[in-house]
């Protein structure tokens, strides 16, 4: 059974009103979607009753499952939390945003359920989990990741942004890149996943402000501080994302001289003092790669963080610059912007008063 979704009244329930959605600037009332619809039961046989051990993943929207529906198919099945706060606006971003999205590097929705207070989302089974689970899962895990793979890896995720922010029409930025969204099925191929906080930009929009959403260690300073959502702000995370590829390092890290530090503040600090490479996994073998090719995506991920935005490249001209298509060695990187103070992070209309980012570990902000 097919449902074609003509409006976003057609895929509301009672606990879903078109007020909650109301902050896309009615961008998604243009929406035309066509998803299948699964039953909940359906849902419930696939994952075996959404048994414990099949639980695959966990974040604020809810639990993710794998499971195997009746045609043979596998997929990952990802559960909207009845608790969670932010839960109904997240699920319809993410429909509106991916619905009809079909490229290799975005994760494939195949449809969706809701029953009652119950709210699911079907994708796309990847067998090797997401990014985060090899470069946080320490030296070894992080061996498994060849150069050869890292760099298809980047280049896949640029792509993939390339394309919602400059193809896609309307444009869609993320919001929130980071490990945990880039999925990898079995031959290392990179999805980028988990579009509910992503939002829609028509061609006559440049920026829309918005409260602050995503993941401490890649906002983009200008986005955190007043809520001015552009495109370059996803750039801003992609820059970070490529920092922690090639290094095997996370956004916010700890080492036992200095202590905890941020990533993007250590490679202008490395790049300053001409040691960049220095910066490179020391678990990648040496043999295989060169350092040229390092040097190039490390000042990448810089010129991708810088603190003025309008200094960021576009993601297609990103990808041409880690291919070598443009020279980046003689091109003048400024100052990376970073936020080291939550009380910098604009929440609604006002700054936050926690505590410094120093003492969090990357968790995800839903303040929009």
């Amino acid at each position: 059974m097919n449902f074609c979704f003509s409006s976003l009244n057609c895929f509301f329930s009672s606990s879903i009103s078109s007020e909650n959605f109301s902050d896309q600037n009615d961008q998604d009332s243009q929406t035309f979607w066509n998803i299948h619809a699964f039953s909940y039961d359906e849902l419930k046989i696939a994952t075996d009753g959404f048994r414990s051990s099949n639980k695959i993943g966990e974040g604020g929207f809810g639990i993710v499952y794998k499971g195997r529906l009746r045609d043979g198919r596998r997929v990952a099945v990802k559960t909207l939390s009845v608790e969670s706060k932010q839960g109904d606006k997240e699920f319809m971003s993410e429909i509106a945003s991916i619905s009809n999205i079909t490229h290799p590097n975005l994760v494939k929705l195949h449809g969706g359920c809701i029953d009652g207070p119950s709210k699911l989302l079907v994708y796309d089974y990847m067998e090797n989990n997401s990014l985060a689970q090899f470069l946080l899962g320490g030296e070894e895990s992080r061996a498994k990741l060849s150069w050869k793979v890292r760099r298809e890896i980047a280049l896949g995720i640029a792509r993939a942004l390339a394309y919602i922010h400059e193809e896609m029409k309307p444009h869609i930025v993320h919001r929130d890149i980071k490990l945990s969204n880039i999925l990898l099925d079995q031959d290392f191929t990179p999805k980028v996943s988990d579009f509910g906080l992503s939002r829609l930009f028509p061609d006559n929009v440049t920026h829309l402000s918005t409260g602050v959403a995503g993941t401490l260690g890649y906002l983009a300073p200008e986005y955190a501080i007043s809520g001015h959502l552009t495109r370059k702000s996803d750039v801003y995370s992609f820059g970070v994302l490529l920092l922690e590829i090639v290094s095997g390092r996370t956004a916010i890290d700890f080492d036992l001289q200095v202590g905890e530090f941020f990533l993007v503040e250590k490679a202008w600090e490395m790049y300053k003092s001409n040691k960049l490479v220095q910066l490179v996994d020391p678990t990648l073998n040496k043999t295989s790669f060169s350092e040229r090719e390092m040097d190039r995506f490390l000042r990448v991920g810089l010129i991708c963080v810088q603190q003025k935005c309008g200094l960021r490249p576009y993601m297609s001209t990103a990808i041409k610059m880690m291919s070598g298509e443009i020279d980046v060695r003689n091109s003048q990187i400024f100052d990376p912007g970073l936020i080291t103070n939550i009380m910098d992070v604009k929440i609604g209309n006002r700054r936050s008063r926690s505590s410094s980012f120093t003492k969090m570990s990357s968790p995800r902000l839903q303040r929009s």
